[in-house]
Parts: structure tokens; C-alpha cells; sequence
């Protein structure tokens, strides 16, 4: 039953980014999580996934995330997956491109008993989206 209670609570996760309802992630991950390959800045718990989902929601509002794979035990998942977008919003602290970008990642998830993610470990292909919006050399 974990695994289903796990991988219910990485679906929400993603549901909750791609519809922008960054606060429901309050009820999905614990407050002293722990992300093993955060991003600049970023905090543990909620309050540092919103901080960089909402980022990178402004750069991207229509921010779609396709999970491809999954694989789970009773207290953490493994998954592959496409986020794709239109770079419409700044980042990084450069102005929108308009340009569309697709790129891969993969994610390790841990959850405690009460299925709220403890701990992250991911890594996506930052440097192909920022090839593809021509921010970096080829």
C-alpha cells in the first residue's frame, strides 16, 4: 500500500507544479525535506520547491512535466520524465526567448510513513534547455 500511497503523493506533486497551485506542496512534502541537488538558492522543505517551481513557472507558464517511467518501492520512487514549456518570462535573469523547449530528467523520491516526500536526489538536462533557447553556445 506505500507505493501507492507514494507514488499518489508524486503524482499530486506534479499536478500541483504544472497547475501553478505551488501551495499544496505544504501538504505534500515534509517541512524538514531534504533536496540532495537543489537549485541556487534553494531552501529545504516546501517553501524551497515553491520558491523554485514558481521561477521556473514564470520563465515557463505553460510548464508541462510528462513523467515516462516509473519505479517504486514502499519508500521511494524513481521516475524519468520530459518538462517541456515556452520560455515567456525571465530567467536566470534573462529576458523571454519565446522560444519552446523539451528536455529530460530523472528523480529519486523518498517518503516517510505518512507518504510526504523526505528527501530528493534529480537531475534534468539544464544545459540542453539552455542551448535550446540560445542562451549558451552549442
Amino acid at each position: 500500500m506505500a507505493q501507492q500511497t507514494n507514488i499518489a503523493a508524486q503524482t499530486a506533486f506534479g499536478e500541483a507544479v504544472v497547475a501553478g497551485d505551488l501551495d499544496a506542496l505544504d501538504e505534500i512534502v515534509a517541512t524538514n525535506s531534504t533536496d540532495h541537488d537543489p537549485a541556487p538558492g534553494q531552501t529545504p522543505g516546501p517553501r524551497g520547491y515553491k520558491t523554485m517551481f514558481g521561477e521556473l513557472r514564470t520563465a515557463f507558464p505553460d510548464l508541462n512535466l510528462q513523467v515516462e517511467h516509473l519505479v517504486a518501492t514502499d519508500d521511494e520512487l524513481a521516475f524519468a520524465y520530459v518538462i517541456s514549456g515556452t520560455h515567456l518570462g525571465p530567467l536566470m535573469g534573462r529576458p523571454a526567448t519565446g522560444r519552446k523547449v523539451s528536455y529530460r530528467g530523472m528523480q529519486i523520491s523518498r517518503f516517510d510513513s505518512d507518504g510526504k516526500l523526505v528527501e530528493r536526489w534529480g537531475s534534468s538536462d539544464e544545459l540542453g534547455m539552455l542551448r535550446q533557447l540560445g542562451l549558451v553556445e552549442v
